[in-house]
């Protein structure tokens, strides 16, 4: 559709949503979680793998759901009680149950039952902020995307180096990470082909550096596939890495 269709049965009662490859979710008013579309992997979290053309529960998840985060092939929840939950796509580990299969319902992330107080899903990593302001991540680390100085997948949380104390927000590229500090610095790791955590490089770093010129006054952070962007405290937006399609928004096609 190339104009704005309403979702079926939630014209109202939704806290928020989030979109992954194919699929796509809410999460409502009452803490539950419902999700749409593609679902051969059983990131629907319905129990089933067929995909679903209107919202479906997500098994378990009708109440106690803080937020919500999509990969490209699996999706997770994060509860009232600081704990991580993810369902579908599993083949890299990226639900962080100690497994490699995937699962249409959803399963508690490995040593995660509490004190997560965020979560990002990338294309087949995730990582979460914990309350001491830490970052875990876990799945693929084929670029260092989980940041634990590594290229080793992980099938359960593991610490990304350098950030025990002071992340306050984090977002998942397809193959890189970037945290942001109260402070408004932000750091990134992983994949940097394109240049996407912005140290003024294109080598992979499998551990957080600073993003040049952001060392203070980022607001917000988001990531895209291979780019990067930050709201800063002025309410301006400054965009890294790949630019094929213009999505820096500088004019230009540039990386």
């Amino acid at each position: 559709s190339p104009a704005p269709v309403d979702v079926a049965g939630l014209t109202g009662g939704v806290a928020a949503i989030a979109a992954g490859g194919f699929h796509t979710c809410a999460l409502t008013e009452a803490g539950a979680v419902k999700c749409w579309g593609a679902n051969g992997e059983g990131q629907l979290g319905n129990g089933s793998a067929t995909d679903k053309p209107s919202p479906a529960d997500v098994a378990g998840l009708v109440s106690g759901v803080a937020a919500i985060a999509m990969g490209g092939y699996h999706t997770c929840a994060l509860t009232a009680a600081g704990g991580v939950k993810c369902w579908g796509a599993n083949d890299d580990g990226q639900l962080g149950n100690n497994s490699t299969a995937a699962n249409p319902t959803p399963v508690d992330v490995a040593g995660l039952t509490n004190g997560a107080v965020a979560v990002a899903a990338g294309d087949f990593h995730t990582c979460a902020t914990t309350t001491t302001g830490g970052v875990k991540c876990w799945g693929d680390n084929s670029n260092g995307q989980l940041g634990d100085s590594s290229t080793t997948t992980s099938l359960t949380p593991v610490d990304a180096m350098g950030l025990a104390d002071g992340a306050a927000a984090i977002a998942t590229g397809g193959f890189h990470t970037c945290a942001s500090a109260a402070a408004g610095g932000v750091k990134c790791w992983g994949g940097n082909s394109n240049g996407q955590l912005g140290n003024n490089s294109t080598t992979d770093n499998h551990m957080p550096v600073d993003v040049t010129g952001l060392a203070s006054g980022a607001a917000a952070i988001a990531t895209g596939s291979r780019h990067t962007c930050a709201l800063t405290v002025g309410s301006g937006v400054e965009c890294w890495g790949y630019d094929s399609n213009g999505q820096l928004g500088n004019g230009s096609t540039t990386d």
